[in-house]
């Protein structure tokens, strides 16, 4: 069953940070500025409160109007997803006609944090929520967000729901994405690809979708990776590449979380460094101390950032 041209959506599409102001209140002005930068440096499409947006933080009346403004902004101009995950079907669903109501065009849901359910849980749990949502799914394997590395044969199983139409996968094990890739790119969109090298070669030898990143701090930086290799320009999508790899190294663990705070709180901060609205992070997370500020800088100057 060939699900993936049911939708368009391609290259990198940055999971965006969500703005609080210094009362830690969500800042909906300061996300429309956000947007309108992301939007001018063109960026593939956005992921809305997905695990960079702080979703965990919103209450559910905050998510809402957040995908509405993000909506009434961008609906139709670009690919929005709206980060739906939450711990029962019944929310999800919720969620997602709020997101379709606002001009979405997916979701992206994670199987329910913390709770740690088994594989038929976890096909039942998308199953319950593909029989309802008025919007196409994304699948998103996020193990240091849920406890949970879903093998590429369980993800083969959620691939074969009706309304499930790509994967996010971000396992960091490599063998587990290109498994994933090539069992399932003919019938399901799969996004996860590493803007380097092993990316690279991969994208040229197989093709592929896209990346989910994170934030978009580098602005027009990481599309052009995509930009340039869809012109055929492999140099200039290496080096684009070799920039968004710098973010990854220096920023993050291998396991994906970030080496000097949270990641929204990282990608707030370099996005306060460069004179954007990244705002502040919300309680239980905190804000990157003033001594770390200096490695984010480095790292933006090295990149061509600042």
């Amino acid at each position: 069953m060939n699900k993936r041209n049911r939708v368009e959506w391609r290259g990198y599409l940055p999971a965006i940070t969500t703005p609080f102001n210094d009362a830690r209140e969500l800042d909906l002005a300061a996300l429309g500025r956000l947007l309108e930068w992301l939007e001018a440096e063109g960026m593939h499409g956005l992921v809305i409160a997905g695990t960079t947006g702080e979703w965990s933080s919103l209450s559910a009346e905050e998510r809402r109007s957040v995908f509405k403004a993000a909506g009434d902004q961008l609906a139709g101009k670009l690919p929005l997803i709206a980060g739906c995950t939450a711990f029962t079907p019944g929310e999800v669903i919720g969620f997602a006609q709020s997101a379709g109501e606002s001009g979405f065009e997916g979701i992206l849901v994670t199987p329910p944090p913390y709770i740690r359910p088994g594989p038929d849980e976890i096909v039942d749990f998308y199953t319950a929520v593909s029989n309802e949502s008025p919007l196409p799914i994304c699948v998103y394997n996020w193990p240091p967000g849920t406890g949970i590395d879903m093998p590429p044969e369980l993800l083969g199983r959620l691939a074969e729901i009706e309304n499930v139409v790509a994967v996010k996968q971000s396992t960091s094990d490599l063998r587990r994405f290109t498994d994933t890739f090539f069992a399932l790119n003919d019938k399901v969109r799969v996004f996860g690809h590493a803007m380097d090298e092993h990316g690279l070669a991969l994208l040229q030898a197989r093709g592929g979708d896209g990346t989910m990143g994170a934030g978009g701090v580098l602005g027009r930086i990481q599309p052009d990776f995509y930009n340039n290799l869809w012109a055929g320009d492999i140099e200039a999508a290496r080096a684009c590449g070799r920039k968004d790899r710098m973010i990854l190294d220096e920023w993050y663990t291998p396991e994906l979380t970030g080496r000097f705070g949270s990641g929204p709180a990282v990608l707030k901060a370099a996005l306060n460094l460069m004179g954007l609205p990244g705002g502040y992070v919300r309680a239980p997370l905190r804000d990157v101390a003033e001594e770390s500020l200096g490695e984010i800088r480095k790292t933006l100057v090295a990149a061509g950032r600042m």
